[in-house]
């Protein structure tokens, strides 16, 4: 019999109840059980005299938690779901999200709807959904000093963010773009909806073959938001040199130096969602964003 394991938020204590109260009762019915948290799916950031803060992706993986594990299922927001899935993506363990946040558009169910959910857990009465991620690494030279692994988006920016600098980016073996921007986003189908989405970037259903680059303040009519294969690797390097700032998926980030080159390709991991209900992305849209609404009527005037 497998293991099960258990990453939640300890920050709230809603989550950290929670996950203590499942692992006694995962106990008490003869499962073993591994607790983490989400903490350690945080990479942190490295600071301007210390550009290099390298935790390999593998290293990632909380104690206790290996190929045994059957599913994990995660207490927290979407910060959290996000720290969950770079700690369990390198194995393939499958994440039930449990929504203790505000918005929670990454997670599947609620506290209230735990007791059903595990009797579905347990019973193998689950799909399992997979999307992909983004392995992000910094290069000096041909030394690899700093890497990542983002399942919503990479953003690139200059400090402070509103100044603007010249990308060159290079999509696969395509020609080499100028694009001058405040920043660049490059976005999976899940991170569409994120912040690519609040930078003026299309939706894009997550089964879709491709990622997303968005300029973020573009200095140019021109500079459009692009979809392409998500087999295309991506190199970007800031034209003037400039010290730039990288951020995966919002929390986990380090300084690019100007002599410093980023690549981004799809990472051979991918991040595996319980689902508990056959996936019906269009309703999501609707339930959390609103998209897709019927047009309300305003009220006639009294």
């Amino acid at each position: 019999m497998g293991k099960i394991g258990i990453i939640y938020n300890d920050d709230k204590p809603e989550a950290q109840q929670a996950a203590g109260e499942l692992r006694a009762m995962l106990e008490q019915r003869g499962r073993r059980v591994c607790l983490a948290t989400g903490v350690g799916g945080l990479l942190g950031y490295a600071q301007p005299g210390s550009p290099v803060c390298h935790t390999p992706i593998e290293w990632l993986t909380p104690p206790g938690f290996d190929r045994d594990v059957e599913f994990t299922i995660v207490f927290g927001g979407d910060g959290t779901v996000l720290s969950a899935s770079r700690q369990c993506a390198p194995l393939g363990i499958p994440l039930l999200t449990v929504n203790t946040g505000h918005l929670g558009f990454l997670t599947e169910t609620y506290l209230e709807s735990m007791p059903a959910a595990l009797d579905a857990l347990l019973s193998g009465d689950y799909q399992v959904e997979e999307r992909i991620t983004l392995a992000v690494q910094v290069w000096e030279g041909t030394t690899r000093i700093w890497e990542a692994l983002a399942l919503n988006e990479v953003v690139l920016h200059r400090e402070p963010l509103a100044k603007l600098c010249h990308f060159e980016v290079q999509v696969g073996s395509h020609a080499l773009v100028d694009i001058p921007a405040d920043g660049v986003i490059l976005s999976t189908p899940t991170g569409s909806t994120a912040y690519a989405l609040s930078a003026g970037g299309p939706v894009l259903s997550p089964g879709v073959a491709a990622l997303l680059m968005i300029p973020i303040c573009p200095h140019s009519l021109a500079s459009r938001a692009l979809v392409f294969d998500d087999r295309e690797p991506v190199q970007i390097v800031a034209a003037n040199r400039s010290r730039l700032v990288l951020v995966a998926d919002g929390n986990a980030g380090c300084y690019v130096q100007g002599e410093n080159h980023v690549t981004i390709h799809r990472s051979p991991y991918q991040a595996r969602f319980v689902r508990l209900r056959p996936p019906e992305f269009f309703h999501l849209l609707r339930q959390k964003l609103g998209w897709g609404l019927p047009h309300q009527a305003k009220p006639k005037p009294t």
